[in-house]
């Protein structure tokens, strides 16, 4: 599934409705990366309770670059938005609760670095560059998820309630921000995408539409449901 003279270096051409059932990825390098994180993640003498958040955060690695949707993101501009929300508002905050608490933690230096990061991989040429070169790809992905689980362990296991809260407030904004550029931009923006969903029943305009909403309805939904618990001790404070 590397090939350093393919457009689309690692998750292949792009799906087609007939194949994508059969387009899962088994590349043995990735494969042989999500084993050892795996043991590496149930060896560490983490409470029961972290084990799971581990889990599910593992499982959701699997479904990103294993699963279908890998290749689906070749074809499909909303499909990568949907691989970049899983990585970013699900993934990364689970790892996040699966780490130890550092108390006292600034947010804020890990809000700027994580949108910086999320950004910077919708920028029409870097996308592009990305999807034409492995490394390049591979660097970006890893990036996104560091600097989203830095930014989701400062705000669920070292921030103050308040200031966690407002980070996490200012997190969702930016990345609806984002996703308005991308849902409400006349053209398509991502040539990559140019063709292949029209495969899927959609224009390149409408898949990058669909790619902006799913940008901002789910990441608001569960950033929303992660600032509950710095919601409810922010409350607490006020209270006191």
């Amino acid at each position: 599934m590397t090939g350093a003279a393919s457009p689309i270096p690692y998750c292949g051409v792009a799906a087609v409705p007939a194949d994508l059932w059969t387009r899962w990825n088994l590349d043995p390098p990735l494969l042989a990366a999500l084993l050892v994180l795996f043991f590496l993640g149930l060896r560490t003498g983490r409470a029961e309770h972290g084990r799971l958040l581990f889990l599910a955060a593992w499982l959701g690695l699997v479904v990103a670059f294993v699963s279908p949707l890998c290749a689906l993101t070749s074809a499909l501009f909303s499909a990568r938005s949907a691989h970049h929300v899983l990585l970013t508002a699900l993934v990364a905050p689970l790892l996040a609760l699966a780490l130890p608490a550092r108390p006292g933690a600034k947010a804020g230096v890990a809000l700027v670095a994580s949108s910086a990061v999320l950004w910077l991989w919708h920028v029409p040429a870097v996308y592009e560059a990305a999807l034409a070169n492995s490394l390049l790809f591979w660097l970006l992905q890893l990036a996104l998820l560091a600097a989203f689980t830095w930014f989701w362990h400062a705000v669920l296991r070292g921030a103050e309630p308040v200031g966690a809260l407002l980070a996490i407030g200012a997190g969702a904004g930016q990345m609806g921000l984002l996703a308005a550029v991308l849902t409400l931009a006349p053209e398509p923006l991502y040539e990559a995408h140019a063709v292949a969903p029209v495969a899927w029943g959609l224009t390149p305009l409408g898949d990058q539409q669909l790619g902006g909403l799913l940008m901002w309805v789910p990441a608001f939904f569960l950033y929303g449901l992660f600032a509950l618990a710095p919601a409810r001790g922010a409350l607490r404070e006020v209270e006191a």
